[in-house]
């Protein structure tokens, strides 16, 4: 096998516009395509992830799940993504411009939910 990196993840959300403007144009992902369905309907839509790989923002009609932030179900836990620490107070204070609560922070890492629900960390690790 020849696995070279990185490719995609995706994240299935009821309000693709509404979640896209979050890692848009709260985290400066660039959107990258929008794909539509033969009606006409938007079906996904791609931002670039940083250092390479992007996230797929993929349509459903089901309703988000309503989980605490850590628990013991199996399964994708957060979208973890790298910041320089002098960053960091940065990140705070726009997260808190744009009404999106912490989680929880650690010495290294911030941690809030995307419009749906989604855990996303921001994360500075190793560097003190």
């Amino acid at each position: 096998m020849d696995v070279q990196g990185f490719h995609h993840v995706a994240i299935q959300v009821r309000d693709v516009e509404r979640v896209t403007a979050f890692y848009r144009d709260l985290l400066r992902f660039p959107e990258l395509t929008r794909h539509h369905r033969p009606d006409g309907s938007l079906r996904s839509i791609w931002v670039g992830v940083p250092g390479g790989g992007f996230l797929a923002i993929e349509a459903v009609t089901g309703e988000p799940e309503q989980a605490p932030f850590r628990h013991e179900r199996p399964g994708l836990l957060l979208l973890a993504f790298r910041i320089p620490k002098s960053s960091r107070a940065a990140a705070v204070e726009a997260f808190s411009r744009a009404g999106v609560p912490l989680e929880n922070e650690t010495k290294w890492t911030l941690y809030v939910r995307d419009p749906e629900g989604n855990r996303v960390a921001l994360s500075h690790h190793p560097e003190d």
